[in-house]
């Protein structure tokens, strides 16, 4: 790693457009670099549903649900699955009373199914889903900046420090067993398209359980250098968190400015010269 230049690459976030910016790279045993207010609680958006998933898959783990068990979703008609609500792939509409669609055909990125799942686990643990992600998630990973104040799909608060706290789990697993994160982070339900929200359709648009998948996305907030094997998320509150198994290496972001043309000109390409810059590649 060419920390001199990580440093730079990281500093570049003190131009874009929102007032605060704060961001860290990480690898499974410590934090590597940072720049900006890393331990103020920002609004994670979307990137909630990375911690909301592995809630569920806890419960999972811990024999209170089942991955391939049908969830009652109001105006569906065909047999929808906890499996497929993590992934994105159960034919939900994208807001709740649109036109559904069979499940395994199409990738909808269905925020509100994940209100669903949260109210599942709630059932079968006998405690609120924000509790569950408290005493399961945060409190272990030591995760104490980060709170679930409103919906399983993108109600969490939270810190830079905390994301890579998060980050190392996903490196080098302790409360979930690796094979089950491995499948996590594999594509769930191969081959179908989609959208990505504020990027356009895809053609696949992988998905893990929970995981946005880098796959062979082009035009995409992970940049092109980064491998198909990559996973993690984007938020409408101008967040991420992007995980490399392959190198051991992951990144978070937090911005108060929500996603928008600002975040699409500047993510790809800095990601590109940050993952340059951390193997030693100039940038």
């Amino acid at each position: 790693m060419d920390s001199r230049a990580v440093q730079e690459v990281l500093a570049e976030t003190g131009t874009w457009a929102p007032d605060t910016v704060t961001v860290g790279v990480t690898d499974a045993d410590a934090t590597l670099a940072s720049h900006g207010p890393t331990d103020r609680r920002l609004w994670l958006a979307s990137v909630t549903k990375l911690l909301s998933a592995y809630g569920v898959l806890l419960a999972a783990e811990e024999g209170q649900l089942s991955l391939d068990e049908p969830v009652e979703v109001p105006g569906t008609l065909e047999e929808v699955t906890v499996r497929h609500l993590l992934a994105h792939a159960g034919g939900l509409a994208a807001t709740p009373g649109g036109n559904h669609r069979p499940p395994e055909e199409r990738r909808i990125y269905a925020d509100w199914g994940y209100g669903v799942l949260g109210e599942l686990v709630e059932q079968r643990v006998g405690l609120p889903f924000a509790e569950h992600l408290t005493i399961e998630v945060f409190e272990p990973l030591g995760m104490a900046a980060t709170t679930l104040e409103g919906a399983p799909g993108h109600g969490a608060r939270g810190s830079v420090d905390d994301l890579l706290r998060f980050a190392r789990e996903l490196l080098a697993p302790t409360l979930l067993p690796a094979e089950r994160l491995a499948e996590a982070t594999r594509v769930a339900y191969p081959g179908l398209d989609g959208v990505v929200p504020g990027y356009g359709r895809r053609s696949p648009n992988d998905w893990g359980l929970g995981f946005e998948l880098k796959g062979g996305k082009s035009d995409h907030w992970m940049g092109q250098r980064l491998p198909p094997e990559t996973f993690g998320h984007f938020g409408r509150s101008g967040a991420f968190l992007w995980v490399d198994p392959t190198r051991g290496l992951a990144a978070a972001e937090l911005a108060d400015r929500e996603f928008g043309d600002w975040a699409r000109q500047v993510w790809g390409a800095f990601n590109d010269r940050l993952l340059a810059a951390l193997l030693g590649e100039g940038t």
